[in-house]
């Protein structure tokens, strides 16, 4: 039995996943819920649409206002995967300075990095390598985007021990500009303070109320949109599953039917030959204990 989460490369980085169309339909419900709350223009939902050639078609009913902005977070599968959609649309990429600073006469993102929306507490320089290994001395410094920004698409990787990234202080603010925010990596009462819950397919979104903390109504005054599907790969299950095929082929079946020098089948594997767990994954030796007792 192969987990083909843990599929990793002698790096550890993972060879396969469905990230890359979790971030091409989050950042496309993304789009559409802006649509949606601004009732500027109305998208087709991804989940109804033949493929992926009849969603990004109907991108082209989206329009944008000038100096409209949208802030980008997270790199990898995911993030690229939503890139592939913001190469679609009408928006010109800026540095992270200028989304800040300047206003534009066209529609702008910025796609961050980890250092543009974390600070060391002690002001002292950012550190990467720290940041990974002691996260509990930094702070979020994202509040500063919230404040020009009219859409946040979130695509990171975030661990437990990292500190929040917009927080309910950030959504509570005068300041605050967000009004839609697509959680493309959905952590649950996590670092994106208004994903109180996954949403699904069928009912994509829902309204967090910034003042109260809680869910409401999303066509509601002051409320801001979200969108949390945990499934989203699902909603073009053709093209995914395609892509997903491609990268098996490509990526794991080498190693799988062929020479396997870094252990990659080994490491993923949760049980051997015989049924037995592997020692990659013996942590879970009480849990099968007690469901067989």
């Amino acid at each position: 039995m192969i987990d083909y989460e843990v599929l990793k490369s002698k790096d550890n980085k993972r060879i396969i996943g469905f990230g890359r169309y979790a971030g091409i339909v989050g950042a496309y419900n993304g789009i559409r819920a802006y649509g949606e709350k601004t009732n500027t223009f109305h998208l087709k939902p991804a989940n109804e649409c033949s493929g992926r050639k009849e969603m990004e078609a109907e991108l082209h009913k989206a329009v944008f206002p000038e100096n409209m902005k949208l802030v980008l977070t997270g790199f990898g599968r995911v993030g690229y995967g939503a890139r592939e959609i913001m190469d679609l649309l009408p928006f010109t990429e800026v540095s992270p300075e200028e989304f800040l600073s300047e206003k534009f006469d066209t529609p702008v993102f910025t796609h961050l990095e980890i250092e543009d929306y974390y600070k060391r507490k002690d002001g002292k320089p950012f550190s990467k390598q720290e940041f990974y290994a002691t996260p509990e001395i930094y702070e979020s410094s994202f509040g500063r985007y919230s404040e020009v920004a009219d859409v946040y698409v979130a695509c990171h990787f975030w661990s437990n021990k990292s500190p929040f990234i917009l927080t309910g202080d950030d959504l509570r603010s005068e300041k605050n500009k967000i009004q839609v925010i697509a959680d493309v990596s959905c952590d649950i009462q996590g670092p994106i303070a208004s994903t109180i819950r996954s949403s699904k397919i069928a009912d994509p979104f829902y309204g967090f109320d910034p003042k109260t903390g809680q869910e409401c109504d999303w066509k509601q005054a002051g409320s801001i949109l979200v969108m949390a599907v945990d499934n989203l790969p699902c909603e073009l299950p053709k093209d995914a599953s395609e892509d997903f095929g491609s990268e098996l082929i490509k990526s794991v079946f080498p190693h799988l039917f062929g020479e396997d020098p870094d252990n990659i089948i080994g490491r993923a594997s949760e049980t051997d030959l015989t049924g037995n767990l592997t020692s990659y994954f013996a942590y879970l030796n009480d849990y099968v204990n007690q469901v067989t007792a």
